[in-house]
């Protein structure tokens, strides 16, 4: 396809498309004139039974992860339909790839390590909010102009599968990633290579927080990484592009946001007791990147019957969006009928059990905790110790109303000669009080 002149939904789409296996990247200019992208999903595969509501749920948990201040992400502006076509729209530039850089040449030791610090933080922050990332590659670390690694397609990839990726699966990938750039520093480097090297088995057996922490006093500097992308994509570029010109109205047919409309009230909407709506907040950048497209959309007019066309166009936005407001009238009444009479998640039971043989040498130990609730929904978190390391891993768990038993493994393995007796905690820290738990091996090699 053709991307120099066409746009959607307000963005301009530039020359510049590379494929995935989500479908067409796109790089794009958002309505109030910053660097963004855009994808064209695979038609393929987005009308695949259940796959575009999957991509909307990972979407908008990806915006309530970034309205509640994690970073590292790419944001998503919207997901919106026009006719057969779904098109995923990002608040900032998603060039150049680490896939992009390392085509160029390689990467200096302190930029690889600031890559891989980064990374690291940007999924352990995942995992602690209860999520995966799902498909850790160089295709997907966007590096910015200020050198900085943001992780791109998040869940997007596990949407069109169908499927939750374990945590160990974004270690994997991880893994992967440091060995990669391992390889591409060269002859002369030895001694950092190795140490990436470490890392990456690190990853796998004690987990990203402990290789995140071997790495962080390399990570020193990222002014050859941001040289590097600047010169690689004019979407690295420090200045911004310029406010879009006024044009000829265009025509792109109907395109609906397949996200809740960004919006705000004068103030909280009572519902019932203790039900209410959030208090009046500054606006994000999605909303303003949606209400700039709107607004530049409201300034377009066309005579005769262009201008009936657009008439019958907002009737039948109105309606809709009174047919909206009407559902979520009910299902806010509902649902504080439903939360009246629901009782608060408690823990009755916690019990951890470990191989009662010896274990021995390398060899993974899998250590199964069992939680037994009261059956209410809502959420637990918890947290494992090992009485051999100063590792703590952190993990949440979503409770349902119609089961009470719930298990929470961890998978633990010891290297080298030794003959010890390992034990792991198992602390359930929220709902209240604070229960434990724990259960021993020996590991003889």
């Amino acid at each position: 396809m053709n991307n120099s002149a066409p746009g959607i939904a307000g963005f301009r789409l530039t020359e510049h498309t590379w494929m995935t296996e989500l479908g067409n990247w796109i790089d794009a200019i958002s309505p109030d004139g910053r660097r963004a992208g855009a994808l064209l999903f695979d038609p393929k595969i987005i009308a695949l039974p259940g796959v575009r509501d999957r991509v909307v749920h990972a979407v908008m948990t990806d915006q309530r992860l970034v309205l509640g201040g994690l970073t590292g992400l790419i944001p998503v502006a919207d997901v919106v339909a026009a006719g057969d076509q779904v098109w995923l729209l990002t608040a900032q530039a998603v060039s150049p790839t680490l896939s992009d850089l390392l085509a160029v040449g390689p990467i200096d030791p302190p930029g690889a390590a600031s890559v891989l610090v980064e990374t690291a933080q940007t999924l352990i922050a995942l995992h602690a909010a209860g999520v995966t990332h799902g498909s850790v590659h160089p295709g997907t670390v966007v590096v910015t102009a200020e050198g900085a690694a943001l992780l791109s397609e998040r869940g997007l990839s596990d949407a069109i599968r169908g499927r939750v990726a374990p945590r160990e699966r974004d270690a994997s990938g991880w893994a992967s990633l440091a060995r990669g750039l391992a390889a591409q520093l060269g002859p002369g480097r030895q001694e950092v290579a190795e140490l990436f090297e470490r890392a990456a088995v690190t990853a796998g057996t004690l987990g990203l927080a402990a290789a995140r922490d071997m790495l962080a006093g390399q990570a020193a500097g990222r002014e050859g990484l941001a040289q590097a992308a600047r010169g690689r994509s004019a979407f690295a570029q420090a200045r911004a592009y310029a406010p879009p010109p006024v044009l000829p109205p265009k025509d792109e047919g109907d395109i609906v946001t397949l996200l809740h409309v960004p919006g705000r009230s004068s103030g909280p909407v009572q519902f019932g007791p203790g039900v209410r709506t959030q208090e009046q907040r500054p606006e994000t950048t999605a909303e303003r990147i949606w209400r700039a497209g709107r607004d530049q959309a409201a300034t377009e007019h066309r005579p005769g019957v262009r201008l009936a066309k657009a008439s019958r166009k907002r009737r039948r936005r109105t309606i809709t969006a009174s047919a909206l407001f009407a559902v979520i009238m009910a299902g806010a009444i509902l649902a504080w009928f439903y939360v009246g009479n629901t009782p608060e998640l408690a823990v009755k039971s916690i019990d951890v059990v470990a191989p009662k043989k010896t274990q021995g040498c390398n060899k993974a130990v899998l250590i199964t905790g069992t939680v037994v609730t009261n059956g209410a929904p809502g959420e637990i978190t918890y947290e494992w110790r090992k009485n051999l390391d100063k590792e703590v891993v952190k993990g949440t768990l979503r409770t349902k109303a119609d089961q009470t038993t719930y298990e929470v493994p961890l998978r633990w393995t010891l290297q080298g000669r030794s003959n010890v007796k390992a034990t792991a905690t198992l602390r359930i820290l929220t709902p209240g009080p604070v229960r434990s738990d724990k259960a021993s091996f020996t590991y003889k090699c």
